[in-house]
């Protein structure tokens, strides 16, 4: 069986300070790979981030960067290339989750159809955009090297019907379909695939209340909350040589609740 060896390769983690980039940092730093750490604002974290990974022994650089401006991605590949190399894995796990139990249309709207346009707008950028603008900017020399691979995290909100999560359901679902359109735009060199996690241990759950997480909990027939480093391991997976032959495709880490076929 073909190994996770990442050694010498050059990852750049999109909102890798905390939860299930952290993870996705670690992890492939364990397998060799050099890690460019993304944060908005959160340096602190990055820089605990930052410690977990340098105890592998690779290397790794802390860049600052906004997801969802242009601009700010530029900057960001360009950095991330000038102290690290050129960019073989890419992962956009940068997203948000805004509950909007009193700002309607949001995570947890109770009156989805009052959308609240600006959490709309916000969500997009974050989620969407800031998933197309890395991959725009690191698609060119991926190509012209004949190599790449790139993971985007998505959600099973975007896989099933979410009424009172318009903006994020909605935006990952898009997440989804722009995998799977681009995939064949950059094949047969470029892989690109994406991860829907369920419901997992990270700060984007802490708005839910206990009932709420026990009632997701029962839905899911592990019966349990999911850890970051199982979704880490999910990314890994897809970036190595062990799914050489899939790309386009949606890998759902949910513990059993969306079952796909």
């Amino acid at each position: 069986m073909k190994v996770l060896n990442f050694k010498g390769k050059v990852a750049l983690i999109t909102g890798a300070s905390r939860g299930i980039g952290r993870a996705i940092a670690v992890e492939l730093s364990k397998n060799g790979a050099n890690i460019a750490i993304n944060y908005k604002s959160n340096l602190i974290a990055a820089k605990e981030t930052q410690k977990l990974v340098n105890n592998t022994g690779v290397k790794s650089e802390i860049i600052k960067a906004d997801v969802s401006k242009e601009k700010s991605i530029k900057s960001l590949i360009k950095q991330t290339e000038k102290k690290l190399g050129p960019i073989d894995l890419l992962i956009t796990n940068a997203g948000i989750w805004i509950d909007a139990n009193e700002n309607f249309g949001g995570a947890l709207s109770k009156k989805p159809l009052e959308l609240d346009f600006n959490i709309w707008k916000k969500t997009m950028s974050t989620n969407l955009d800031g998933t197309l603008l890395p991959i725009k900017e690191v698609l060119p020399g991926m190509i012209k090297r004949k190599y790449g691979r790139i993971v985007c995290i998505s959600s099973i909100a975007g896989l099933g019907m979410r009424p009172n999560q318009l903006s994020y359901g909605t935006s990952k679902a898009a997440v989804i379909a722009l995998v799977r359109n681009l995939s064949a735009a950059v094949a047969p060199y470029v892989r690109i695939n994406s991860v829907a996690p369920g419901l997992i241990d990270t700060d984007m759950i802490e708005s839910l209340n206990k009932e709420t997480r026990k009632i997701m909990r029962e839905a899911t027939p592990l019966k349990r909350i999911g850890k970051p480093k199982e979704i880490a391991n999910t990314v890994c997976y897809l970036l190595s040589d062990r799914s050489d032959f899939t790309t386009g495709q949606t890998l759902v880490s949910d513990g059993g609740r969306v079952p796909l076929p």
